[in-house]
């Protein structure tokens, strides 16, 4: 397995979930990495993304304010702080290594590795 998200689960409307995405050294290259959502019957959808170089993040206006997308490098590690969790929150979570250099890190389709998801619930 090339990457591994893990960290979902099920959480009340205003808490909180930490994801992480665990990768090795060779799958943790490329230009960066990002976070997908998937809810039932809806496309995937972007939520954040990192750069390798110069660190920017980047995130959907949906989640801005509320996540924080972060990495450990020694660890060749991706986190999704996900704070302030709404219902709509609600779907499968996606991390993806970036494997073109295009610079629009909300396009799925750059994206040339991805993890097998993990299920964030959250409840009203």
């Amino acid at each position: 397995v090339q990457l591994q998200a893990s960290g979902g689960g099920s959480v009340q409307a205003g808490g909180s979930v930490r994801l992480s995405c665990a990768a090795s050294r060779r799958t943790f290259s490329g230009y960066g990495m990002g976070w997908f959502r998937q809810a039932p019957g809806k496309e995937r959808e972007f939520v954040a993304a990192i750069r390798w170089s110069g660190g920017n993040t980047y995130y959907a206006d949906s989640v801005k304010g509320r996540f924080t997308i972060s990495r450990d490098g020694a660890k060749n590690t991706v986190y999704l702080q996900m704070n302030s969790l709404k219902p709509e929150d609600t779907a499968v979570y996606y991390c993806a290594v970036r494997t073109n250099a295009n610079s629009d890190s909300s396009i799925a389709r750059w994206y040339g590795v991805w993890g097998q998801g993990t299920q964030v619930t959250v409840s009203s």
